[in-house]
């Protein structure tokens, strides 16, 4: 099945493209999410109108693209989450905590534009790419922290000796031959 692409679809093409999709796919996903409309007569003579105002509004669209890149470039997200001691997370750090903290800060990005291959699964320092614009692409440093006290060594806690002795001084059951 032929259709025009409204939108930019990963793997598929870009805006104004025609392509030969499944029926299944163009049924099921792409025509009920607007992303495409079917390739016949009319539509085909609506493309060229469509490509002409994509160009126009790409180019916008690149331009904000570009200043909210610089802008994520230097945006630093911090996540505390429960760890083993070895850096393992009980858990993970997905595109949607990224999204979410991103909002927080003041920046809207979709979370399918977080380019995660997989979630965030140890502690560390992570530099994550958002696809912005299919020609600008920003990085956000991503820090995973363990949200338990971190142990300086040579400050551990020391136990005190007197904390276990007992404070009766009478005789115990071993002092009084009684077998346990």
């Amino acid at each position: 099945m032929e259709v025009i692409l409204k939108e930019d679809v990963q793997k598929l093409g870009h805006r104004g493209d025609v392509v030969t999709v499944s029926a299944g796919y163009a049924r099921n996903y792409l025509l009920p999410t607007k992303l495409a409309i079917e390739a016949s007569a009319t539509n085909k003579a609506v493309i060229e109108q469509m490509k002409a105002s994509a160009l126009r509004k790409s180019a916008s669209e690149k331009s904000g693209a570009e200043e909210l890149g610089g802008k994520l470039n230097e945006v630093v997200v911090t996540f505390e989450r429960k760890a083993s001691e070895s850096g393992q997370l009980f858990g993970s750090v997905t595109s949607k905590d990224i999204a979410e903290a991103l909002e927080a800060q003041g920046y809207t990005v979709d979370r399918r534009k977080i380019h995660l291959d997989e979630p965030l699964k140890t502690t560390g320092e992570f530099h994550v790419p958002v696809k912005i614009h299919r020609e600008v692409t920003a990085h956000v440093q991503v820090n995973v922290k363990s949200d338990a006290p971190e142990v300086v060594p040579g400050t551990e806690p020391v136990e005190d000796e007197t904390a276990f002795k007992s404070t009766y001084d009478g005789p115990t059951d071993y002092d009084l031959g009684y077998d346990r």
